[in-house]
């Protein structure tokens, strides 16, 4: 019993490490546990709500509309649980000028339904609802009334649809409507789309280069009303895929089985028969264009035919008048009256060519008859004529028409294409790894730390060790006082950890979150697993020290151990041997620098200390620097150009008229820009992925035209980047780098996360959907976007050969046609407004699909979320390094009892006390620091092995005033704890604390 008094006696008088050793633990299992468990609190939210929308795991687009045939097929494929056929309308309506919104129809399915926020869902004919975004732009609520004018050319494509399923399963033979929707609407409800979770009342919307929607607004309408039989997409649940988190790589193998099926069989077969389908249509229509010509041309002939029949007949009557005159003066002259009467009644028989001459004759006499024949014979060349244009007009269309209607393209995509979910996902990873990486170090602090505390702890204990060993008291036994009260301290420590990582940190990031996202049923989960994990790895940590503490001691036998320790050995430190610098040196100067670096394990600890926590302040400050120079480094060093403006193939002649019509183009390049995909094409030969990466990437594939490849270079600064250790890399001189036609050049953004350099092998995917094994050439420096530089020589190559991997896919050689350059880099004089004002006014030009201005991207890039994490870390690292510097501030004055005793004595006043404490502990902080602010930018620049993000690469910088941000905080810490320490000098008490100990 007076064993433990003994032993709580000794805990209680040891308050001051004992906090310490809670506090570096609360500290390491809150960061260990709060970015985790706020990004998991996130994604298992984000999760369910999806789950509850029923939000599409595979969704499949084809660039002639889907029939019901498709649906039908679709509901086959084996894995597949629901489908839904999707119709859906884009829009147009005046709000502050010309804006566009998607009409998109509730499915009734159970598939991508909207979550209502307020009011109720539209049942009605005309009545809507409409998201916070529409309803904050717009200045509208619920009851307004709106009128939208259906755009001329309805998109098949869209990719944001939700209508009601098709359960017919009857081929389409070329009568399919395309969606209708009515034009008077009702706003009823307000709605939040679940393809899009991106908060439009929060601080930060979602950022710029990340925005993938075509249109400004959705709209969700009721089937009521619509019309229309031919669906813009169709919407599928896989099975078993609910029961998976959707962040996890389980439901991506998941859904993959479905999508791979697709691919493999229903998509060419229901490609080739839709496009059947649509020749058959086309056939149909020439076929019945010819059926009602051909009745057209006889109704006209028959009525020819008649009028000339009755022309023949009025020529032939004069011609028997003619000839029965003839005849009967001819009787009159030989014979009797009689006789001559009865040769007029009787016609005379004329051979055919006396009366074709006698028609002749009459009808040239007789102007009207001349006319009516002219007239006749007019019609009859003009009917002919008409004939045989109608005829070559239907054999040319005959001919044209397999060429006319292009392959059908089926573009079968899962939730990483919606904008919204993979901006969530992308976000969310970069910050656990953040999670993942720091702990480290402050485990490694704590642990440090630790075995400071807990040796000086048992050191000071020693004769008492020596007493209780020397009365039989086993060495576990005596040993367990100092391993239950770190045990304690971590237990109590990491509770609060707990406390903080599963309430405080979640709380915080969620609240930076909801204002980057809307997440309905947020919530705070503790996870006992990963929780008991956190506090049992800083537990081992710190025990471990304790242990090693306590054998360092114990192994000695019990008469040494009660014994004082012997004082250590006087040695001459290096300063000394430079004698002009140490005969400069006054006497206090020179016991300080003995005192410095006499006891290597103080120094060490000291130094070390500090500069963990100052190098986790400057990585958490150079995240900030990186994350703010993206968007510059981006837009105005790496993309020369001011402009780059996109339009459909069918208006990229319009488009480039148009521009240049404009006046504001100094130099320009026109290019063909595709969405496409990356894929790492194998492995075992260094050209595989990293691990852990999906080895797919979307791309902007940007082909050039090969008699300009050289101004490329003047659009866009070519730089070849290589990799280095540690997740760092090399940067090539600009210019120095060019595209050919032996292979494509890569962005590094890809490349990194892909694992890919120059001379590997890659599956591209260009925007038909036609994939080809490619080389790559070279992997240029690019930081947002994943652009791939390809050749029109080198594209024809990939994607019109014959040895392309997707030959169902690829062109047939009759088919293969000259590049559309549906895309121009441009440089544009005036200022960055100017520039911006003037994309903004091209995107409400019909012929421009998309048209984006590089100076409002640079001013506008923003990654919120990664400045608040920063903060907190910088925060966590600041209060690791407060709580470092006073446990080592004390341990150091616990060790010197005697010395500041012993100076007291001597006649030192307290404040000279203070200062020969203080300096020691200002020159250790400033060797921490001075070392610990190289070591933080060798931390940071491992960042990008780190943060690893789709579209992104970190490119590392620390800024001189981040250095300063860091020094200046460790040093201010540093006279913070001078203040707690110079009152426990102050209460050294010289009598007491000179005794002798025996």
């Amino acid at each position: 019993m007076a064993f433990v008094k003994d032993m709580l006696r000794m805990w209680a008088h040891s308050w001051k490490r004992f906090i310490s050793i809670a506090m570096i633990t609360l500290l390491g299992v809150a960061v260990l546990t709060g970015i985790y468990a706020g990004c998991r609190d996130a994604f298992r939210s984000t999760d369910r709500f999806f789950d509850a929308q029923g939000l599409h795991d595979v969704q499949v687009l084809s660039t002639a509309g889907l029939s019901n045939g498709d649906i039908a097929a679709l509901r086959k494929v084996n894995g597949v649980a629901k489908v839904q056929a999707e119709r859906s309308q884009e829009v147009t309506f005046d709000l502050d000028g010309r804006k566009s919104a998607t009409m998109q129809e509730i499915g009734t399915n159970g598939i991508d339904q909207p979550y209502l926020q307020e009011g109720r869902m539209p049942k009605k004919a005309g009545e809507i609802a409409v998201t916070r975004k529409f309803i904050r732009d717009s200045g509208k609520r619920i009851g307004s009334r709106l009128t939208v004018t259906p755009e001329s050319a309805s998109s098949d494509t869209s990719d944001t649809n939700d209508t009601n399923g098709a359960d017919g399963t009857n081929e389409t033979n070329g009568t399919d409507e395309a969606p209708s929707f009515p034009t008077k609407l009702t706003i009823v409800g307000v709605v939040l789309d679940p393809q899009n979770l991106s908060n439009p009342d929060g601080y930060s919307a979602m950022t710029s280069f990340r925005s993938t929607a075509t249109t400004d607004y959705t709209f969700f309408a009721p089937s009521d009303g619509v019309t229309g039989t031919l669906y813009t997409s169709a919407t599928l649940l896989v099975k078993g895929a609910a029961a998976e988190s959707t962040f996890d790589e389980s439901y991506e193998n998941t859904v993959k089985q479905v999508t791979d099926r697709i691919d493999g069989t229903v998509k060419t077969d229901r490609q080739n028969a839709r496009r059947q389908e649509l020749l058959d249509a086309g056939n149909k229509k020439i076929v019945d264009a010819r059926a009602e010509a051909d009745k057209k041309f006889a109704d006209a002939q028959s009525q020819i035919d008649a009028n000339r029949q009755q022309f023949n007949q009025q020529v032939d009557q004069i011609v028997s008048m003619q000839a029965g005159a003839a005849a009967a003066g001819a009787a009159a002259n030989g014979a009797n009256a009689g006789a001559a009467a009865a040769a007029g009644a009787t016609t005379p028989q004329l051979d055919e060519t006396t009366r074709e001459t006698m028609r002749e004759t009459i009808i040239a006499a007789s102007p009207e008859l001349t006319q009516a024949k002219q007239q006749l014979d007019q019609a009859q060349s003009q009917l002919n004529e008409q004939k045989a244009s109608t005829e070559q007009t239907l054999k040319t269309k005959e001919n044209e028409l397999k060429t006319s209607i292009p392959q059908v393209r089926w573009y079968v995509q899962d939730r990483q294409s919606l904008g919204g979910f993979s901006a969530l996902k992308s976000d969310l990873d970069s910050i656990q790894s953040l999670g993942n990486a720091f702990p480290i170090v402050f485990l490694l602090v704590a642990v440090m730390m630790s075995l400071t505390a807990m040796a000086r702890m048992v050191e000071e204990d020693r004769s008492l060790i020596g007493t209780y060993v020397g009365l039989g008291y086993g060495r576990l036994a005596v040993a367990s006082r100092y391993l239950l009260f770190a045990l304690l301290a971590c237990l109590i420590g990491g509770g609060l950890g707990l406390i903080a990582g599963f309430l405080g940190i979640p709380a915080f990031l969620l609240v930076v979150l909801q204002g980057m996202y809307v997440m309905p049923g947020l919530r705070l989960e503790y996870d006992w697993l990963y929780g008991s994990l956190g506090i049992a790895l800083f537990v081992v940590g710190v025990l471990a020290a304790t242990i090693y503490a306590c054998v360092q001691e114990m192994r000695m036998t019990p008469a040494a151990l009660m014994r004082p320790k012997a004082p250590r050995a006087g040695s001459r430190i290096l300063l000394e041997r430079i004698r002009p610098v140490w005969n400069r040196i006054g006497f206090l100067g020179k016991v300080t620098a003995r005192n410095i670096f006499r006891f290597k394990s103080r120094l060490i600890m000291t130094v070390g200390g500090v500069a963990g926590c100052t190098a986790l302040i400057v990585c958490g400050l150079a995240i900030n620097d990186t994350v703010a120079d993206l968007g510059i480094k981006q837009y105005r060093d790496i993309y020369q150009y001011d402009l780059m403006v996109v339009s459909d193939d069918s208006d990229a002649s319009a488009m480039r008229t148009k521009v240049a019509s404009d006046g504001r183009v100094t130099s320009s390049l026109d290019v063909r820009i595709e969405s496409g995909d990356l894929t790492v094409a194998g492995s075992g030969d260094g050209d595989s992925g990293k691990a852990g990466s999906s080895g797919s990437e979307s791309i902007q594939l940007v082909a050039v035209p090969k008699k300009h490849l050289s101004d490329l270079g003047e659009m866009v600064t070519l730089q070849p980047v290589s990799s280095g250790i540690l997740g760092t890399s090399g940067v090539g001189k600009t210019g120095s780098l060019k595209l050919d036609d032996d292979g494509v050049i890569v962005a590094q953004s890809a490349a990194s996360a892909l694992g890919v350099k120059a001379g590997s092998k890659v599956r591209l995917t260009n925007g038909d959907g036609v994939q080809a094994t490619a080389k790559v050439s070279a992997v240029n420096r690019n930081l947002i976007g994943s652009d791939v530089y390809v050749s029109e020589t080198y594209y024809a190559k990939l994607f019109d050969s014959k040895d392309a991997k997707n030959t169902k896919n690829s062109k047939s050689s009759e088919d293969s046609e000259a590049l559309t350059w549906n895309a121009m880099l441009a440089k544009l004089s005036g200022s960055d407004t100017s520039q911006t004002d003037y994309a903004e006014s091209l995107e409400e030009d019909s012929s421009v699909m998309k048209a984006v201005s590089c100076a409002h991207m640079a001013d506008s890039f923003k990654f919120d979320l990664m400045g608040a994490v920063v903060a907190l870390i910088v925060a966590l690292a600041g209060g690791l390094a407060l709580v470092v510097l006073f446990t080592l501030a004390n341990t150091n004055v616990s060790e010197r009892v005697r010395e500041m005793a012993t100076l007291k004595v001597l006649g030192f006043f307290d404040r000279e006390v203070h200062h020969y404490v203080n300096r020691e502990m200002m020159i250790l902080t400033v060797m921490g620091v001075i070392l610990g602010l190289p070591l933080g930018r060798l931390v940071g620049g491992m960042l990008t092995m780190a943060l690893n993000m789709p579209s992104l690469y970190f490119e590392v910088e620390v800024k001189p005033l981040s250095y300063v941000i860091a020094a200046v905080a460790t040093m201010a810490f540093a006279l913070l704890v001078q203040l707690f320490v110079n009152p426990v000098l102050d209460r050294i008490d010289p009598i007491s604390s000179l005794k002798s100990v025996e």
